[in-house]
């Protein structure tokens, strides 16, 4: 029995270009149909009311016939064409497929040269890009394929640190399009700033507060050590600065938007801090996060008496805490997605499918996969393939006004 691989189809890819207008689209479809051709693959894309649609069809009997029609069509429609035959279909290469993001504030053809070059150095393929926010950051979608998901972003990782631009690399795969699992720090992530050190302040002691928060952050410090001798300083403070601390809170840029719209597509939030309950616990109910964690401070007769309460939430407490939260959800680790800034978040991160460190020490940012050093904690959303049309169009049907980018 002869077996014959079949032969690849023969097929036509016509590329329109020009100004846009209503009724292009429509017009080289009418044409395309008279001519009874099957339609492969379409891209069509607009830049600056420039269109440029490109249609992959199979080739008729009499292809000159209407490769003459299309350029008829084209003449009406005051645009260029160009008909090009081959064979095949537009198919990805074999192998790894991943989405590849570039932010940057500006992004510049320098930056998006040296990522391109990247690329194509590994003898990967750029299939598509796509723009996801212009403003307050420039972001940028590449799908990527012929490489695998964990080489491109090793490369890229480097080219990312020299160009001063954000690189996030992710595979292509429907774990982007779940429900998940997002797990945040509290302090100099979903919030600016360090609560112990403004409640700190209430005691006289915010300088030195900070001066050791700093070194555990960055890693030179045992982190539960140096939480316990932070929080024996706070011996004395009234109950009631933590009212006081928790009017001041701000939270960082874009901490809200994030919430809002992926807890419309279904995600669970969880805050993991090396902070304390009696803020993060008014935090998570007040912006609807579905879990919390993280230190209870001891008080008695109204004041703080210097103790933790129970086990400290530390490097490895945050990670379990992920996994128990991930757990209670029914999602593998993978569905995870863990955002920190500090030495302690490292086992966090790393538990995750994805884990970004987020204005992270350098300890941290060489840790993980991805990192966005940009103030805005809504670029998180650029990651999981949503733009910022989509998040403003949501914004606006909800009736929420978003400021609009500068002319």
């Amino acid at each position: 029995m002869n077996h014959h691989r079949r032969p690849r189809p023969e097929t036509l890819l016509i590329t329109l270009t020009g100004k846009d207008r209503p009724g292009v689209t429509s017009a080289i479809f009418t044409t395309l149909s008279r001519a009874g051709v099957e339609v492969v693959d379409v891209e069509q894309i607009l830049l600056r009311r420039r269109l440029v649609l490109g249609v992959l069809v199979t080739i008729p009997r009499d292809w000159k016939k209407l490769r003459d029609a299309v350029e008829a069509t084209a003449r009406d429609l005051d645009m260029s064409v160009d008909i090009e035959r081959g064979t095949g279909d537009n198919k990805s290469r074999r192998g790894g497929r991943s989405h590849v993001t570039v932010i940057g504030t500006p992004l510049k053809a320098t930056h998006m040269a040296a990522v391109a070059g990247r690329i194509a150095d590994t003898g990967a393929n750029i299939d598509r890009i796509e723009r996801m926010a212009r403003y307050p950051v420039t972001a940028i979608d590449l799908h990527v394929s012929g490489i695998d998901t964990d080489t491109l972003r090793t490369t890229l990782a480097v080219e990312a640190a020299a160009q001063g631009i954000d690189i996030a690399v992710q595979p292509a795969n429907l774990q982007r399009l779940g429900m998940r699992l997002i797990v945040m720090d509290v302090d100099s992530t979903f919030i600016q700033g360090e609560v112990i050190e403004m409640l700190a302040a209430h005691a006289g002691f915010r300088d030195e507060v900070a001066e050791i928060t700093e070194a555990a952050m960055r890693g030179d410090l045992d982190f539960e050590a140096s939480l316990r001798e932070r929080v024996r300083l706070l011996k004395g403070v009234p109950e009631a600065a933590f009212d006081t601390v928790y009017d001041a809170i701000e939270l960082s840029p874009g901490a809200r938007t994030l919430v809002r719209i992926l807890r419309r597509l279904g995600y669970r939030f969880a805050l993991v801090s090396g902070g304390f309950s009696q803020i993060t616990d008014r935090l998570a109910a007040d912006l609807g996060i579905h879990f919390s964690r993280a230190n209870v401070l001891e008080v008695i007769d109204g004041r703080l008496t210097g103790e933790i309460v129970g086990d400290v939430v530390d490097r490895a407490g945050k990670a379990r805490a992920l996994r128990e939260f991930a757990a209670e959800l029914g999602l593998s680790e993978a569905s995870v997605i863990a955002i920190g800034d500090g030495a302690n978040d490292l086992d966090m991160l790393n538990a995750a499918g994805l884990g970004i460190a987020y204005n992270a020490k350098p300890v941290v940012r060489d840790a993980v996969d991805t990192a966005v050093n940009v103030p805005y904690l809504d670029t998180i959303l650029y990651l999981l393939g949503i733009s910022r049309e989509e998040i403003e169009a949501a914004d606006a049907a909800e009736g929420i006004v978003t400021p609009s980018p500068p002319i």
